[in-house]
């Protein structure tokens, strides 16, 4: 009985045995046709990007991206007709001066959302498609606020609409321009293209610059180094075009234009106007130029060019102009130190040295603040739709300030601009 139970364990164990055997035979031919796999490292265009967000990127920085001049001049000019800055990679991409494939390699890398609340213009607030109501064929170039708003467009979309309108000198052009407008979706587009009383293309007349006014000018001669802005917007510039001419003469130019050359590569001026302009351009000799006194200087009038003759660099010379113009002035010289991305010693050595004229700071109440104000200003930008709420109810700037429960540091820098 034993013996017959041993064989049947043994019987047992040579078929699994068998089973093993044949199992791994047929394994083993299926891994014989299995290609051996690779795993191949996907190599990118450029080895030193980084994680960037573009509205902080300067000239230098965007030529290490591999953009050209050109290129360049047109990003950050359409920066400007955006307000000085990219809410999404949506707007990013719609910059013609980016190609395809290179934002395609750098949108792994832009640290902004996918879209902006303005740009999803497609939606309606139930998630269902907004249809615009168009009533016709129509010029765009002629259409108010309220022609807009009837059409479908929100209040914030009619803004940049027409801001963009302005900022071209008034009119579209060509269907061409008017979809580059950003705030407009592709649907909208798609929409509206049948109906615009518009030449399809830009005429080869507009594509060189951005002054399409027809006014007569008297020019008399000048020296392109002696004009403000308002003087430039004087022979026939729009505002931007002349903001942007001085920028570029004090920044890039470190303050001045040596030959006339130097004004026809500003990209605002175009062939045209600069012959316009060339018998009258009278650059005279730099002379000796005067040194300024420091101690008369006014931190809040000073200039960036005086900043450079202290001693700052660019970068932080244009740090602070850039937060002065933000705060709408500096009303201690702490704000000064306090600034990102300067030299701590010369600027310590600056505010020692020059005086703080704060008289023309703008300072409001928490009632009665302007809601751009609030909404724009460093300090109060993040507070600004609850200040907003609370004083509709109660106009009274102990009980906002009660309810907005602040921590004491921000409280106190807030306060420095209120009356």
């Amino acid at each position: 009985m034993m013996r017959k139970s041993y064989y049947q364990k043994l019987a047992c164990i040579v078929t699994l045995l068998i089973v093993l055997l044949i199992f791994q035979k047929y394994t083993g031919r299926e891994k014989e046709n299995f290609p051996e796999a690779k795993f191949v490292m996907a190599s990118p265009a450029h080895t030193d990007l980084y994680n960037f967000d573009p509205n902080q990127l300067d000239r230098t920085q965007w030529l290490k991206f591999g953009f050209s001049e050109k290129q360049i001049s047109i990003i950050l000019k359409y920066r400007e007709i955006l307000g000085g800055k990219f809410t999404s990679k949506e707007q990013l991409k719609k910059c013609y001066a980016i190609s395809v494939e290179k934002f395609n390699e750098l949108n792994p890398y832009i640290q902004l959302p996918e879209a902006s609340k303005e740009l999803i213009s497609g939606k309606a607030g139930n998630g269902e498609k907004n249809t615009l109501s168009i009533p016709g064929k129509f010029n765009p170039d002629q259409l108010s606020v309220k022609d807009w708003l009837k059409m479908g467009f929100s209040e914030k979309q009619t803004e940049a609409i027409l801001k963009y309108r302005n900022y071209l000198g008034g009119s579209f052009i060509s269907k061409e321009k008017f979809k580059e407008c950003f705030i407009i979706s592709a649907e909208h587009y798609s929409q509206l293209e049948p109906y615009l009383l518009l030449p399809a293309k830009t005429p080869e007349s507009s594509k060189r610059g951005f002054n399409n006014t027809s006014i007569k000018i008297a020019y008399q001669p000048f020296d392109p180094n002696r004009l403000n802005a308002e003087e430039w917007q004087a022979l026939g510039f729009s505002e931007k075009q002349a903001r942007t001419i001085v920028n570029y003469r004090d920044k890039n130019l470190k303050g001045s234009f040596k030959t006339p050359d130097d004004l026809q590569k500003c990209f605002v001026i175009s062939a045209e106007k600069f012959r316009e302009l060339k018998p009258y351009i009278r650059i005279q000799e730099k002379q000796k130029q005067e040194k300024t006194d420091f101690s008369k200087a006014d931190l809040n009038t000073i200039t960036f060019r005086q900043l450079l003759e202290f001693g700052l660099d660019e970068r932080s010379a244009g740090s602070i102009i850039g937060f002065r113009r933000k705060l709408g002035g500096f009303v201690n010289k702490q704000q000064i130190l306090d600034t990102y991305n300067i030299d701590k010693e010369i600027v310590q050595k600056l505010v020692s040295t020059a005086l703080l004229e704060t008289s023309n700071v703008p300072k409001y109440s928490l009632a009665d603040a302007p809601e751009e104000w609030l909404k724009n200003h460093p300090y109060f930008k993040y507070s600004a739709d609850k200040i907003i709420f609370y004083r509709i109810t109660y106009p009274d700037d102990k009980k906002i300030w009660k309810f907005l429960k602040l921590k004491p540091e921000y409280e106190q820098k807030m306060r420095l601009y209120i009356k």
